[in-house]
């Protein structure tokens, strides 16, 4: 068992947003190795058609299966969690993780007058699945889900706080704001990168939430529950592959990962 113990976390995002999961797995559970796969040569996720994002993740849950051999896979990405979830469970013989079910959960205790707000991209808020989950999930709080086409692809430029990415949150949240949440989820791992810009449209008195770290408490509960939890003492080795420009990815990236990320690896998918 202690061979199956050993196998490293496997994270997946369209691009590097998911490294805000990434962070909180190394921060949570620093005896893990954590193996990232950023499809950034077809990100962004969020305006493509639902089964293209199916496709795509079975190739890189496949990928991060087979290859690498991993013991779980993280799905840090909203848009491929709303559509591919159940899909990728189905498939693989290892837990699946997403990150709708734990955002929800934090966002559900934090609110102070039941009024949640989520923030997404078109796909993801178009799926209805942050809605479906919290009827599942049985939250009494008012769910209000708003699309933000744009912010990715101000992330994916480096643009966290400029004049342009603010008029843009304006009036992207002007119905949250007016329907008078105080809670927001960030329902997509490249929005923590905007928190501070979000955080000045929604005012103070607004509770930003992110979704990383409830996820990473979640993989820690899934790998204690199943006896999975690593026992090797040796520092682990994370590894950081990108099906786009590795330059970029590793520029990007470790501006929200941090030391680890100081170079990636080439991985392909698809045609």
């Amino acid at each position: 068992m202690a061979s199956q113990n050993d196998r490293p976390i496997g994270v997946f995002d369209s691009g590097f947003g998911g490294l805000t999961v990434a962070r909180a797995l190394i921060d949570l559970l620093p005896a893990e190795q954590v193996i990232y796969v950023g499809d950034s040569a077809r990100y962004p996720y969020g305006p493509r058609p639902a089964d293209e994002v199916r496709e795509f993740s079975v190739e890189i849950a496949e990928h991060l299966v087979k290859v690498e051999g991993v013991k779980i896979v993280v799905v840090a990405c909203n848009t491929a969690s709303a559509f591919a979830l159940d899909d990728l469970r189905e498939r693989f013989d290892v837990p699946i993780l997403g990150v709708i079910e734990p955002g929800l959960r934090s966002a559900a205790r934090a609110t102070r007058n039941g009024a949640i707000g989520v923030i997404g991209t078109v796909g993801t808020i178009a799926s209805g699945a942050y809605q479906s989950q919290a009827r599942l999930m049985e939250i009494e709080s008012r769910v209000y889900c708003c699309a933000c086409p744009g912010f990715v692809e101000f992330v994916e430029r480096g643009e966290f706080m400029s004049d342009q990415v603010h008029v843009l949150a304006e009036r992207l949240l002007e119905p949250l704001i007016g329907v008078g949440v105080d809670t927001l989820l960030l329902g997509c791992t490249h929005y923590p990168f905007l928190a501070r810009t979000i955080a000045d449209v929604m005012g103070r008195g607004v509770l930003l939430i992110s979704s990383a770290e409830e996820t990473a408490f979640d993989v820690r509960e899934m790998l204690m529950r199943t006896a999975m939890t690593r026992t090797d003492t040796s520092a682990p080795a994370h590894r950081f592959l990108s099906s786009g420009d590795l330059g970029w990815f590793v520029e990007m990236g470790s501006q929200l990962l941090g030391p680890e990320l100081d170079h990636a690896e080439r991985v392909s998918f698809g045609h």
